[in-house]
């Protein structure tokens, strides 16, 4: 018997929140504040407080949160902005629009984070660009952080400053310096989404950038809002980034429940651990801390070969799965000016023919985790 495996079922989490939504909107209705206003203040304080910083500034997306992150740093022509060429568009998308030039470190291929060791080197073999340098976006790929306590050091001993790209790990944590810190809180400014597929998912696109800096809190704030304060007072050129009421509406319904998502994430993938990890050819997502620090926003497999082969036998019994992502940046279309060329980041390259994202939300049941772990043994037998 066929039985069908969302990807994800954004359904199956908001129906036992249904009434409680569905009053929280009206709340909105009711008091025709739409953008910005109290509920965007309250989730400000409650993502500041959830993620261990002083200060939250919402955003329109995670996107926006990367973007105003970097007009923060006046990012812009002829600066340089180091990140990895394995993650969502998004992460160096930005460091273009400003008209900065996007530089690459190649991954590890545990954790498919930024690997420190690449990043050193290619500070020491670039010397003569360093002052070019502006910010470094190490990603908290698939709900895990990167190495941050080795690129923290790094970023330090250069004065570069590190903005976290957490827009899949809001509430994954790492240890830092003796102490365990949480995603966001580590380097100069971090930004989450909240985009709806995310752990914690809006109704639609909405981010924040967290810091315990006052100064660039206060610049965000004004970059948000086209560089206003006070209304119609413009001492910079921001955007129009601002968060509805109805999302940070929708995000203080769901962020009590976030842990809890969290967990049943984590016992989800232990699952798949235990009866996946004995599989010739396929390798299960490494765990770089503790399971506890990783909150799995995707739980994703690496396959020998044959990876779209098996992507095809799952869809076709009914399991959706995702390539996360197809294509390094290195190799996009848009990014040919920067001049690289394929082979240049072979663990990039490695891992986006290699991987395939599986079923792991909150309400996946043991029956359907079951039924992907009997599809996936017999591809391989």
């Amino acid at each position: 018997m066929t039985l069908n495996v969302p990807l994800l079922d954004v359904a199956a989490q908001l129906t036992p929140l249904k009434s409680e939504l569905m009053k929280a909107i009206e709340g909105v209705v009711d008091s025709g504040r739409f953008i910005m206003g109290p509920l965007v203040e309250e989730l400000e304080e409650q993502i500041a407080r959830y993620a261990g910083v002083r200060y939250g500034i919402s955003m329109s997306s995670g996107t926006d949160a990367l973007l105003a992150a970097l007009m923060a740093l006046d990012v812009g022509a002829g600066d340089i902005v180091l990140s990895t060429p394995y993650s969502f568009f998004a992460t160096v998308g930005v460091v273009a629009r400003l008209g900065a030039t996007p530089a690459f470190v190649d991954i590890d291929l545990d954790s498919y984070n930024i690997d420190p060791v690449a990043l050193e080197n290619w500070l020491e073999v670039n010397k003569e660009l360093i002052p070019k340098v502006k910010a470094i976006i190490p990603v908290h790929l698939y709900g895990q952080c990167a190495d941050m306590e080795h690129i923290m050091k790094i970023a330090n001993r250069y004065d570069i400053p590190v903005i976290e790209d957490g827009a899949q790990a809001i509430g994954s944590s790492c240890p830092v310096d003796g102490k365990i810190k949480s995603s966001g809180s580590i380097g100069k400014m971090g930004c989450f989404s909240f985009f709806p597929s995310k752990n914690l998912g809006a109704m639609g696109d909405g981010g924040m950038v967290v810091t315990n800096d006052e100064v660039l809190a206060e610049k965000l704030a004004k970059l948000r809002n086209h560089g206003s304060a006070p209304k119609y007072y413009h001492s910079l050129i921001g955007g129009n980034f601002r968060l509805d009421a109805l999302q940070a509406a929708v995000l203080l319904v769901k962020l009590p429940h976030l842990d809890t998502w969290h967990e049943m994430r984590r016992a989800n993938a232990v699952f798949y651990d235990e009866h996946l990890s004995g599989i010739a050819g396929l390798k299960t997502p490494a765990i770089t801390w503790s399971r506890e620090n990783h909150i799995y926003n995707q739980y994703v497999i690496s396959v020998d070969s044959r990876r779209n082969e098996l992507r095809d036998f799952l869809q076709g019994r009914g399991v959706t799965t995702e390539v996360y992502y197809p294509v390094s940046f290195h190799e996009q279309e848009c990014f040919r000016y920067l001049g690289y060329n394929t082979g240049d980041f072979p663990k990039s390259e490695h891992a986006a023919s290699h991987t395939l994202a599986l079923p792991i939300y909150p309400e996946l049941t043991r029956d359907m985790q079951l039924y992907v772990v009997e599809q996936i043994k017999a591809f391989f037998a």
